[in-house]
């Protein structure tokens, strides 16, 4: 009976280990299974990417209004070099944002980007992107930064979407976590 029982505690005993141990690995595993569902999907905005632009360009236009905006933290000023344009769905076309670093230090930056309404995430797709990699701006230093980007001619076969004639580019620059976390270490000392 002791045998028995014993047996018994250290099955519950393994069982909750493994349980806790596939709890672990489902936490690691979410975000970036999150993130992979929203560039599939569009869902909160995500946008999609994409190696060229369609051959299809349609007579219906939208306007696509343009956002940028700093993170606290981060030594720069960012945004738009034209708030909007009209763009033909399908048609490929050209925005510009400008970063400038106004601290006396190199800074680097990750972008952050959504699309609003966000039911227009999965129809916009950027070829080219600034928001791709991070930023390395030097003391003072100012930089064009391109998108690349066209909507996707199947919105039109999207009819709950038919009476949306805008939508909004929003980038938020972040201090880059990576490289602020090289510099917080600061020199190394030497050893005495």
């Amino acid at each position: 009976m002791k045998q028995s029982r014993g047996r018994r505690d250290a099955v519950v005993a393994l069982s909750c280990a493994a349980i806790a141990a596939a709890m672990v690995g489902a936490s690691f595993a979410a975000v970036p299974l999150y993130d992979m569902f929203c560039r599939a999907t569009g869902y909160g905005g995500t946008t999609q990417v994409a190696e060229q632009a369609p051959a299809t360009k349609l007579d219906r236009a939208i306007t696509v209004r343009f956002d940028g905006n700093v993170a606290p933290g981060l030594g720069w000023k960012f945004g738009p070099e034209q708030n909007e344009m009209t763009v033909r769905i399908g048609e490929t076309k050209l925005a510009l944002f400008r970063a400038q670093n106004v601290s006396d230090k190199p800074i680097t930056g990750t972008a952050t980007y959504n699309v609003t309404p966000e039911q227009l995430g999965g129809y916009f797709s950027k070829i080219q992107c600034f928001c791709f990699t991070k930023q390395t701006l030097q003391p003072g230093e100012s930089i064009d930064m391109p998108v690349v980007f066209f909507v996707d001619p199947s919105l039109a076969d999207d009819h709950e979407l038919d009476g949306i004639s805008q939508l909004t580019l929003s980038y938020t620059f972040y201090p880059d976590s990576s490289a602020k976390s090289a510099s917080a270490a600061g020199p190394e000392r030497p050893k005495t």
